[in-house]
């Protein structure tokens, strides 16, 4: 079950491991070829912030408490409805 604001947040920090990746001294030039070319047409911070202002249902920069709760509410009954 993975929540709008969690899934922004795991492609935000996707980003910034890759690009550690790539600063970081010791990695085999193959693992830094790859992680580069992964960034090559990651979406940009531009490109997330208009993916959470168009679809908040998928990407949501935050998430408010109250939200959540009756996001996690919803999902948690459709899982248990499909089974």
């Amino acid at each position: 079950m993975t929540l709008p604001d969690e899934r922004y947040q795991a492609v935000v920090r996707t980003q910034e491991f890759l690009v550690e990746i790539l600063n970081t001294p010791r990695v085999p030039k193959a693992i830094k070829q790859k992680a580069n070319w992964c960034l090559r047409h990651y979406p940009s911070a531009w490109d997330m912030k208009q993916a959470a202002e168009n679809c908040p249902d998928v990407f949501a920069v935050q998430m408010e408490d109250v939200t959540r709760f009756f996001k996690q509410y919803e999902q948690s009954k459709a899982e248990k409805d499909a089974t």
